[in-house]
């Protein structure tokens, strides 16, 4: 066994392994208790390739089957910053005789094998050569073959595999080099086109200083397409169109903190707005096959700048970002558009009032619910409410008095209305079951989850299981707007709150919220009292006046992110205004039943 030192100039990265078919994947640390391979997330990634180290491997063996055949020969190359840091070669002792097709093919006899160490004391030894960490890359020539053979034994050895991060040199290849310059992507092949130094013979070292040379030349290649990065590398070898991928330089100067972006289009129009936790990260991303949507890609090809807003706070980030979109109304953002004109279900203002769905609650409404994402949801919620109260469904305004030719609809003949219209019921009757519509609409969701579930009983006992299912669709619509009003409401109407929360650097994120509106947050260093920051917090935070819409000052959708935070078991409540509701749920609210599932 020899260790070695040579000088070679090589431009090293981190990439791939191949999957079937040659598309390439990250085999990384495997996820816990299942040994398959974890696919590493950008904001993982990023080492400058001056500091990633490359263990170029080759073996030779005495067969293609990992677990039927042996390792003869493993030769290594170890570089990193354009330096060899040294070589490992050595034979090793198969066990067994080699097959006559190998020995013509590689040279390897069992005579040259004799007092070769067996593959129990070369594995450790390579191991330990290699050093695999977080920022080494093992590289091979068609890598499936030689990372299979060494897995296998580490398997029989009882040796823990580091599961490094490996680049196959034939995937990377396949995507650089066109059948013109080269008929086939073998390794004598690639080496002949780049003008290896050393010329592959089915020797294992031999093999490996040619497929660092190789590695050289593919670099070079793929260099003006934007690869200057990790996560540019990581995805070199998919299909993404050059044009595309030339513009990662659009993301060169961004800022690596959190915040808002726009993509650009070529009259200066915003074409699409998302947020960060690391702004040139996730730009850049969108420039690599990791983003797979069309619409998306469309929207690439028409962007021509990147424009950042770097935040304090992940939160921030995530509020600014609602409101630019529901702002400028980007063309290629689904979500978040139009906060302002999502439905409500309410009770209309007369005698005999009924249940109607609306654009807009006025603040200080008890018998509305929502907002609802669609309409067609509002409708299944109030179905629901319809199934379990005997409220009028009919559409004309009913006067206090009956007319005398008032006819009954066929509801109140099945008992599911009072009529109303006809005199059978009063206004003080009315007002009865009114009563317990708004208690369902608000804080008592019992009598509704009751009446559904004992109708989706019934409907399964007849066998009418597509009648049930819609009922189950109803109740979870239902639920899930009550859910979200019933948790959003006293944000709404506080007028005043302060939270504090640990960051893992051990300081304070801190956060203003008003009338259910993200009215400001700062950051306070570990070791430092945060009380200060709070007082010059609500001292010049934003001035949020009373809300005139139920939903409070903000989307519900902001709301629902300062929620989400605030119920974070970290957060601490440091001021609540005093004329504020309980953050808390009613007694019989809807977070008492469990949502039915979506079929």
């Amino acid at each position: 066994m020899s260790v070695a030192r040579r000088s070679v100039v090589v431009v090293t990265a981190n990439l791939l392994a191949p999957a079937p078919g040659g598309r390439l994947e990250l085999d990384g640390p495997a996820r816990a208790g299942t040994g398959a391979p974890l696919q590493i997330g950008f904001d993982e990634l990023g080492v400058p390739l001056s500091e990633v180290t490359f263990v170029v491997v080759d073996l030779e063996t005495t067969g293609g089957s990992p677990t039927q055949c042996e390792i003869t020969e493993v030769g290594a190359v170890k570089v990193r910053g354009g330096e060899v840091l040294g070589e490992f070669q050595t034979l090793v002792d198969p066990g067994s005789p080699v097959p006559p097709m190998i020995t013509v093919l590689t040279g390897i006899t069992d005579a040259m094998l004799v007092g070769a160490p067996r593959i129990g004391e070369v594995l450790p030894s390579f191991l330990e050569f290699a050093g695999f960490g977080p920022t080494t890359v093992l590289v091979a020539h068609n890598a499936r073959f030689d990372v299979g053979f060494l897995r296998a034994a580490a398997n029989r050895l009882d040796l823990t595999w580091p599961s490094p991060t490996i680049l196959d040199t034939v995937a990377l290849a396949r995507s650089v080099v066109t059948k013109d310059e080269a008929p086939n992507h073998k390794l004598g092949t690639l080496a002949a086109l780049f003008g290896a130094t050393t010329s592959p013979d089915h020797r294992a070292l031999h093999d490996a200083r040619a497929t660092v040379d190789v590695l050289h030349g593919l670099l070079g290649r793929i260099a003006p397409l934007g690869a200057t990065h990790l996560e540019d590398l990581a995805t070199i070898a998919d299909p993404v169109p050059h044009r595309r991928r030339r513009k990662s330089t659009l993301a060169d100067d961004l800022p690596t903190s959190p915040g808002v972006y726009q993509f650009i289009g070529p009259g200066k129009e915003v074409l699409y707005v998302g947020k960060a936790v690391n702004l040139r990260r996730r730009v850049r991303s969108y420039f690599t096959a990791a983003e797979k949507r069309k619409r998306i890609g469309e929207m690439l090809d028409l962007t021509q700048e990147v424009r950042t807003i770097p935040c304090a706070t992940d939160l921030e980030a995530s509020v600014r970002e609602l409101r630019l979109i529901a702002e400028l109304d980007p063309p290629y953002n689904r979500r978040s558009r139009r906060p302002d004109r999502r439905p409500w279900i309410r009770l209309t203002d007369e005698p005999f009032p009924r249940l109607s769905i609306v654009r807009s609650v006025p603040a200080g409404t008890g018998d509305a619910l929502g907002p609802f994402h669609s309409r067609a949801a509002a409708q299944s919620a109030l179905e629901a409410l319809q199934e379990a109260f005997a409220l009028r469904r009919c559409t004309q305004r009913l006067p206090a008095v009956a007319r005398a030719d008032a006819r009954a609809c066929a509801l109140a003949e099945m008992g599911r209305c009072g009529a109303p219209c006809t005199g059978a019921q009063s206004v003080e009757a009315y007002a009865g079951v009114v009563g317990d519509v708004r208690s369902g609409l608000t804080t008592a969701v019992g009598p509704v989850v009751g009446a559904l579930r004992s109708r989706i009983g019934t409907l399964a006992a007849q066998q009418r299981y597509e009648e049930a299912a819609l009922e189950r669709d109803r109740l979870r619509a239902f639920l899930v707007a009550a859910r979200r009003a019933q948790r959003l409401r006293p944000l709404w109407r506080c007028p005043e709150l302060v939270a504090a929360r640990r960051e893992p650097s051990g300081g304070w994120e801190i956060v203003l919220v008003r009338y259910g509106r993200l009215a400001g947050t700062s950051t306070v260093p570990r070791g430092v009292n945060p009380m200060p920051a709070i007082d010059a917090l609500v001292a010049t935070g934003e001035e949020v006046p009373a809300p005139t819409s139920a939903m409070g000052a903000a989307s519900s959708e902001e709301t629902e992110l300062l929620a989400d935070w605030i119920d974070d078991p970290a957060t601490r409540l440091v001021q609540l205004a005093e004329d504020s509701e309980p953050l808390a749920h009613p007694v019989d609210g809807a977070a008492k039943y469990p949502v039915p599932p979506t079929s």
